[in-house]
């Protein structure tokens, strides 16, 4: 197993809220969009997203992802105005409601300004901060950022991807995206880096990154997106709607193998499977118990 987060990273700044990693960190999928791969259109009305966001953070979700742009393979772009008109209401309605820390799964700097100033505490970027002005409006605020790879765009990421050694390339990318960061003014306390599975990478990519996570060093915490991805689909032959197993399945593998926050659409049965494996393994960093 990877050794645990240093000192500095059992906690993890998001807005005004400090969030532990003394445990694996469930992220709840909230996607407000008409084209998700797995989920789109059905959380487009507010009510039913606050419902379903409700229902995350009772099965054990202590961060709700916000998205309003689908990044699925060949996604088209949408405005910022677009954006904002879906995810502000939802978050702000979450800030209202529930007891979580909000993120917007967003690359557009204007988004992410305007998520912050309604109550989101983290900004997840797929671009890894890339766009102009969004490391200074991250710098600005107190939210958290996770730095994702992706190779290409969303449109033209899966056409034939290819690295030399992909463990080392998309290690230093999110290493050399965090120093850049630091540099202007996100504090490391604020940081968690992703691979970003099925991002530009093919099944054998996706499978090396995660028998490798513990290659990823132990400066940043890491952050990984396996629920119900096109690799299960294609390893097993199974539709969107029967992946919850294997989807539990990569999540166990990505905490074993260091993961201290996951991604997942099942919260529920990927709590329980997560929660049993910490208390076989003691996987807790105020205990006197190694995990590593």
């Amino acid at each position: 197993m990877q050794p645990s987060p240093t000192a500095a990273h059992r906690h993890l700044q998001c807005g005004d809220r400090s969030l532990s990693l003394a445990h694996t960190v469930i992220v709840g999928i909230l996607n407000v969009t008409p084209d998700s791969f797995s989920d789109g259109g059905r959380f487009e009305d507010k009510s039913v997203a606050l419902k379903h966001a409700e229902s995350m953070q009772q099965q054990g979700a202590e961060v709700i992802d916000v998205g309003g742009e689908s990044t699925r393979p060949g996604a088209l772009k949408i405005s910022v105005d677009q954006e904002l008109d879906r995810v502000i209401p939802i978050i702000e309605a979450l800030r209202t409601n529930i007891d979580v820390v909000i993120s917007v799964d967003t690359s557009k700097p204007e988004v992410m300004q305007t998520a912050i100033a309604a109550g989101a505490g983290m900004i997840n970027d797929v671009n890894a901060l890339r766009s102009d002005s969004a490391v200074t409006v991250a710098a600005k605020s107190n939210a958290s950022v996770c730095l994702m790879h992706m190779l290409g765009e969303p449109r033209t990421m899966q056409i034939n991807p290819e690295y030399g050694d992909v463990v080392v390339e998309v290690r230093d990318y999110l290493l050399s995206r965090a120093q850049t960061c630091v540099d202007g003014g996100i504090d490391m306390q604020r940081i968690v880096i992703d691979p970003g599975f099925g991002f530009g990478k093919t099944v054998d990519h996706n499978l090396e990154l995660l028998r490798n996570l513990n290659k990823f060093g132990n400066d940043y915490p890491v952050m990984v997106g396996l629920s119900r991805k096109s690799m299960i689909g294609k390893l097993l032959g199974l539709p969107m709607d029967a992946r919850v197993h294997a989807s539990v399945a990569l999540a166990l593998v990505a905490v074993n193998n260091g993961a201290r926050l996951v991604r997942v659409h099942d919260v529920g049965p990927t709590r329980d499977a997560i929660r049993m494996y910490e208390a076989i393994y003691e996987k807790k960093l105020g205990s006197d118990h190694s995990f590593s």
